[in-house]
């Protein structure tokens, strides 16, 4: 059917939100952008992103923290929170850049904290940050394509097939549960992750399992990962756990 045919040749175009109350900021990225193939919308303050984040759905947002209204960490974290629970950012994995003047160690540390992906300082090269955001939708792509065997972040490596792990560069024995745990924390960088769904990803079917038993496995697994030298995983306390969002070197 020549319809059909057709159809399987459309192209669709990436959607980016970039967020700065610096108009000049903005249409530097936005012309980078575009230049690249991407479909770029914007927005001014933070309030006015989230608005924008909400009816465009896009697939990566850059993000200035110093602006009016609401600042870029707030928006942060909205996004991370609609997006956990599955409301308006229909829970996908949507990478967060950081763009912002502040260039402090803290608040590089503040921007991944809240769930940034990545954090650029100004000024900045628009073709660094072109690549920058190929590099991270093509790790969403990676971990969002369902027959893909191999998964990684940061220093975690998974063999889907083979059920093996290799954190820092060494092989790390885990049991059934552990790498089912693990492989949900991965999938999902940078989110934090409440027993539920923690459970859910490691137990098949409706299985009902406790926090506690949930922890204790935790536990065990943080251990095996710290006999690498690193431990990817962090508590948030009153929540869940989450993996570490800094991206790996290159």
């Amino acid at each position: 059917m020549p319809g059909v045919a057709h159809a399987r040749n459309i192209v669709w175009m990436r959607k980016v939100l970039v967020v700065d109350d610096d108009s000049h900021i903005r249409d530097v990225v936005c012309f980078a952008l575009r230049r690249a193939g991407f479909d770029v919308t914007e927005a001014a303050d933070g309030e006015a992103a989230l608005l924008t984040f909400r009816h465009e759905k896009p697939d990566l947002v850059i993000l200035d923290i110093l602006m009016p209204v609401m600042d870029g960490l707030d928006v942060c974290r909205a996004i991370r929170a609609e997006a956990l629970h599955g409301s308006d950012g229909g829970g996908r994995n949507i990478p967060i850049l950081f763009l912002s003047s502040k260039d402090a160690e803290a608040d590089r540390v503040a921007g991944l904290d809240v769930g940034g992906d990545d954090y650029i300082v100004k000024p900045f090269s628009p073709r660094e940050l072109t690549a920058r955001v190929n590099a991270h939708l093509r790790r969403v792509d990676a971990l969002d394509e369902p027959n893909a065997s191999r998964i990684e972040a940061g220093p975690v490596t998974l063999d889907l097939d083979a059920q093996s792990a290799t954190v820092a560069g060494k092989a790390v024995d885990l049991t059934r549960t552990e790498f089912g745990l693990l492989a949900t924390l991965v999938r999902q960088r940078g989110k934090v992750l409440d027993r539920a769904t923690l459970t859910k990803g490691a137990y098949r079917g409706n299985r009902v399992v406790s926090d506690r038993t949930i922890d204790s496995h935790m536990r065990r697994l943080r251990a095996k990962l710290r006999s690498t030298g690193v431990d990817p995983i962090q508590t948030v306390h009153g929540v869940g756990f989450r993996l570490d969002a800094v991206p790996s070197d290159g």
